[in-house]
């Protein structure tokens, strides 16, 4: 439940800068900027410039004053923003003024947007996607999570409510009035709604898994065998040396992960040990390390060596290839520059590199791999808990199946609202103040 205090935080990021914003939300927000401002002509949706004083009445800052009135703010209340200059001492000499009064306390991460929940300003699904657009370090990302800001989650999770209600009601009119003459394709009607549910609700899982990446960074995984040019190509794409360069093979023994841009998409490039095989405890479990990559990387950069003979061990990545039919891979030829050894037709098509020279054709081919997974107009969920609530959706919609074909309505009934509760969470959940606090705790002070 909302209490009754006044809240202030500082909405803008910490350290030196040209200005703070401190945001004010609550039933006092009004009168406590009249006090510390000693006038009281503020118009709603008006910048006012103002001296702001102390209880002294010391100057403290000349600051540019914004008041939103109830409803219309982001958290429903009354709130006001100052906008003084940057700095940490007068922004906290703001705060620690506003503080003096009563009712007024420090906000608590995330509280602003919970407030704006729970006075229905926001659902959860819009929640969430403001916490990750702060965060966002990709175009890709900003893109995906402005979405969810639109209100494109809400609907989708809107229509399967609406159709998981139809059948619901349906089913509930069929066990009320059996003995009436109700229309002969009630259950026909129900199962294409199921069906077509089912689907929807499979993409939406296929297009999210497919593009978990764009905010937090796809995964590429380097894999090849030792002394190939896998930690040259990583310092080459990061522009500094992140890894040892040696000809001792083994020099990897770990997964080195780094993240890098490559045209508007965020990467997370996971350099492997190199796969061979090896008595040495440690380099075995690199080695490991090494295949449980390829199975999390979203794309797989296999690095063959053009100045040496195709060997066992290179065919061994080979193998590992041809076991990951479902994976990006992109196959490379590196030291393209040192005379050809390397028996090509092993390994198809391919791109030729030189790590010590010009790498950008390979670049322009994940970047390629990238643009056709993130440019579709699908919609994806954004969170695991949003996954969650999708999956565990589609498993009650499954197990209804069963009881509407052998007329067990009551529990097709049972699943059917089961299903009801789980899709229902991603915006507005039954029953949610725990959950709440844990979501709302994850965000930053002033938001």
């Amino acid at each position: 439940m909302i209490d009754n205090s006044t809240i202030v935080a500082i909405a803008t990021a910490n350290g030196i800068g040209s200005i703070s914003i401190i945001r004010l939300s609550g039933p006092k927000a009004l009168e406590i900027s009249k006090k510390i401002t000693h006038r009281d002509d503020f118009q709603p949706r008006l910048a006012t410039l103002s001296n702001i004083h102390d209880k002294e009445s010391n100057l403290i800052d000349e600051a540019l004053i914004l008041y939103f009135k109830a409803p219309f703010s982001f958290t429903g209340e009354d709130v006001v923003e100052f906008q003084c200059h940057g700095g940490v001492a007068i922004a906290n000499m703001l705060i620690n003024e506003i503080l003096k009064y009563d009712d007024a306390r420090l906000a608590e991460p995330g509280e602003f947007s919970k407030r704006a929940f729970l006075n229905n300003k926001i659902d959860l699904s819009k929640a969430e996607a403001i916490s990750k657009i702060i965060e966002a370090r990709s175009e890709d990302a900003v893109r995906l999570l402005a979405k969810q800001l639109k209100g494109e989650l809400k609907d989708f999770v809107n229509e399967i409510r609406e159709d998981l209600l139809f059948m619901l009601a349906y089913t509930e009119v069929t066990i009320d009035y059996a003995e009436e003459d109700l229309p002969d394709d009630i259950f026909q009607t129900i199962e294409r709604k199921i069906d077509s549910t089912m689907i929807k609700l499979d993409n939406t899982l296929d297009a999210s898994k497919r593009r978990e990446g764009m905010i937090e960074g796809f995964k590429v995984a380097i894999i090849g065998k030792p002394n190939v040019g896998k930690s040259s190509l990583l310092n080459k794409l990061l522009n500094f040396e992140r890894a040892i360069i040696s000809d001792i093979a083994g020099t990897t023994r770990d997964t080195i992960e780094e993240s890098v841009r490559i045209g508007t998409h965020i990467i997370k490039i996971v350099d492997t040990a190199g796969i061979r095989n090896a008595d040495d405890t440690i380099e075995k479990i690199g080695i490991e390390k090494s295949i449980q990559a390829i199975d999390e990387a979203e794309i797989v950069i296999a690095l063959f060596d053009n100045s040496k003979v195709c060997d066992d061990e290179d065919l061994r990545i080979v193998e590992l290839l041809s076991q990951n039919p479902h994976k990006q891979i992109v196959k490379v030829l590196n030291k393209a520059d040192l005379e050809n050894k390397f028996d090509t037709s092993k390994i198809d098509e391919h791109i030729e590199i030189s790590t010590k020279q010009d790498i950008k054709p390979l670049i322009k081919a994940v970047e390629k791999i990238l643009d056709e997974n993130t440019h579709t107009d699908e919609m994806s969920l954004i969170s695991k808990r949003q996954v969650d609530a999708v999956e565990n959706t589609l498993y009650n919609i499954k197990n209804a199946k069963t009881p509407l074909e052998t007329g067990e309505l009551e529990f097709f009934a049972h699943y059917i609202n089961e299903a009801i509760l789980h899709i229902s969470s991603i915006t507005r959940p039954y029953d949610n103040d725990e959950m709440l606090d844990v979501m709302f705790g994850e965000f930053c002070l002033g938001k």
